[in-house]
């Protein structure tokens, strides 16, 4: 009778051994073996169960092989990344926080969930790219950066204005968030301005892990800003902290630093409110121009990179710490 060693040698030879538990092998020659196919694609899950498959049959006295394949969900960590309004710099900060972290060992994805003003194709290189499906999961637009990104810019045409109401754009969100991630354990996700629908729905049913809350220096925009941090604080997600976004403009002629925004508002209102300042960006007309040619600053090795990764240190050690 061919017993369970025998099996567990004829498999000893695959390069994924270690994601086949040991085979049993009942009376009647009926193999029965288990797989572990985290991470893997289609194509790879079926390419090692028919390979498992071939060398069982080939063992003496296996006359069938059943299989069952496991998969683990893998841990992911979701970083929102809101503001009280729009025109604050968020999306940008989005992107180059996205790069930042996976200068920093993370691997991270990026989730455009402003569906109805998506930014994040043009800021990341990728328009003009569509997502392709699998087992009804979308999968995920690499980038040159190392950050694989979804985007409803990616699902319509640039021109084409989404009117939807909120359970459709919810909907949405959570397509691009539950689509095919692979082995990324990081999320941060780019949400619409304001306290609304798609803000609640990230929320209740995908519970990010923290809050990045992006600002200008001005009074309104941090009033704003306060809005966004109690939607948050109420649903029970931790702030992060708070980003300054265009703090100081520094003329390209004389250099001479000026605050067209206020200085030093957001840190104020951090203070006030008891949570991290993670920094400032300040307002450079490289930052602007980088960005609008899909060349985010924070994949580069200079100055312009010095704010974002910043920022994202702070980030990556509140998530370590957590």
């Amino acid at each position: 009778m061919t017993d369970s060693a025998l099996l567990a040698a004829a498999l000893a030879t695959l390069p994924d051994a270690a994601r086949v538990a040991p085979p049993r092998i009942s009376g009647d020659g009926v193999a029965s073996v288990i797989l572990d196919v985290s991470g893997m694609d289609a194509q790879q899950r079926d390419a090692l169960e028919a390979e498992v498959r071939r060398l069982l049959l080939a063992v003496a006295g296996v006359r069938e092989v059943r299989v069952v394949q496991t998969a683990e969900k893998p841990e992911r960590r979701l970083i929102a990344v809101g503001s009280g309004k729009g025109g604050v710099g968020k999306s940008t900060l989005s992107a180059n926080l996205a790069i930042a972290l996976h200068r920093l060992g993370f691997r991270v994805g990026l989730v455009d969930a402003d569906v109805y003003g998506p930014s994040q194709p043009r800021l990341m290189a990728a328009e003009g790219e569509k997502p392709t499906a699998q087992d009804k999961q979308l999968n995920p637009i690499p980038t040159r950066w190392g950050v694989p990104m979804l985007s409803m810019g990616q699902l319509v045409a640039p021109e084409k204005a989404l009117a939807w109401r909120g359970p459709m754009a919810s909907g949405a969100l959570g397509q691009l968030v539950d689509a095919r991630w692979g082995e990324t354990d990081t999320l941060v996700v780019d949400l619409p301005p304001g306290t609304g629908d798609v803000q609640l729905s990230m929320i209740q049913k995908h519970r990010p892990m923290g809050a990045v809350i992006v600002s200008t220096p001005q009074d309104l925009a941090l009033i704003d800003a306060a809005r966004a941090i109690d939607l948050f604080n109420t649903a029970g997600i931790p702030i992060i902290g708070i980003v300054e976004n265009m703090a100081g403009y520094a003329c390209p002629h004389c250099g001479e630093i000026s605050d067209p925004f206020g200085s030093g508002g957001a840190e104020a209102e951090a203070a006030r409110l008891g949570i991290p300042f993670l920094g400032r960006v300040p307002l450079d007309i490289a930052i602007r121009r980088a960005s609008d040619a899909g060349e985010p600053p924070a994949a580069r090795d200079d100055a312009g990179a010095e704010p974002f990764l910043r920022i994202a240190e702070q980030v990556a050690a509140a998530i370590r710490s957590r």
